[in-house]
């Protein structure tokens, strides 16, 4: 009988000390859920990338999940009409620089001319002044000198228009060559940022067209939390504010990031169904982002819940 009732004490004080052990374990899951200010997923900003030019895609080395750097070549769309183009573009230049005139020479003649009569001017005012010839003859050769100047002045009009004229077009012509350039640089594909390819939407040999997305991607490094809150905890949330961002983990109970605010909503929405709040029966929130460093272990549309300091 005393064996029996050790016994039974014995069974008693294992199970107060499991008790005793877990409470604190439980304690510290509701503290976590309590101490929640809010709930939200997580996020990061995704880029489509589409095509700027069209044209067959010649090569495409883009992998779903892999990491490029900015500015990155990864595709190339087919560039032959442009450079086609292009080369089009610089014989019709050529040929219009050969329709320029050649003002200095054009002009030469009457220039020359111009000079003789005024030395013809001077050696006849010369024998008007000895009385050997008559202010008729004189007047004469001034006549001729002012519609020789005038004749100058028009042909250097006609001509400096005709060069305008020719210079416009081969102006034009530059232009279109500069958007050929445009064209084919936009051939090349690049990434926009560094981050990762999260979709893929196209494959080599096929058709790509202006606008036609190619590939989205997002930086997964600096991501950020959506959040909802109420408006009795607006006044106590502002921008810069540390924040401890937290998400369950197979690996370790309890993963935390540290965040800073980064947005807050302006004005009040309808709680979105598939965010919690601290007071379910409260309609309109405040949308609020928090920005942090991704060390991998956040995916997008993961949960998480966070903790306002």
């Amino acid at each position: 009988m005393k064996l029996t009732f050790w016994t039974k004490n014995v069974k008693i004080i294992v199970v107060l000390l499991a008790a005793a052990m877990l409470l604190p374990s439980m304690n510290s899951c509701r503290r976590k859920k309590k101490h929640a200010d809010a709930y939200g997923v997580f996020e990061a900003t995704e880029i489509i990338v589409s095509s700027e030019s069209n044209g067959k895609l010649l090569s495409f080395n883009v992998k779903e999940g892999d990491t490029y750097e900015k500015g990155e070549e990864i595709g190339l769309i087919d560039t032959t009409q442009l450079y086609l183009q292009m080369m089009q573009l610089d014989a019709s230049m050529k040929a219009a620089m050969t329709r320029r005139p050649d003002i200095p020479s054009q002009i030469r003649t009457l220039q020359e001319k111009l000079i003789t009569l005024e030395k013809e001017k001077a050696r006849v005012a010369n024998l008007v002044a000895a009385n050997a010839a008559g202010s008729k003859q004189l007047d004469d050769v001034q006549a001729e000198i002012t519609m020789t100047k005038s004749q100058l002045e028009a042909t250097k009009s006609m001509l400096g228009t005709q060069d305008r004229a020719v210079l416009g077009e081969i102006e034009a012509m530059r232009f279109q060559k500069l958007q050929a350039e445009t064209a084919i640089a936009s051939c090349h594909i690049k990434a926009p940022i560094t981050g990762t390819v999260l979709k893929k939407y196209i494959e080599p040999n096929e058709l790509a067209f202006q606008g036609k997305p190619l590939f989205k991607m997002a930086d997964l490094t600096n991501m950020f939390i959506k959040v909802y809150i109420t408006e009795d905890m607006l006044s106590d949330v502002h921008l810069n504010q540390d924040v401890v961002i937290r998400i369950d983990s197979q690996k370790e109970k309890v993963k935390k990031f540290d965040g800073k605010v980064s947005w807050i909503s302006p004005k009040a929405e309808f709680t979105p169904k598939m965010i919690q709040t601290k007071n379910e029966r409260v309609n309109l929130v405040y949308a609020v982002k928090i920005a942090f460093i991704n060390d991998g272990s956040a995916k997008i549309g993961m949960p998480g819940d966070v903790v306002f300091k």
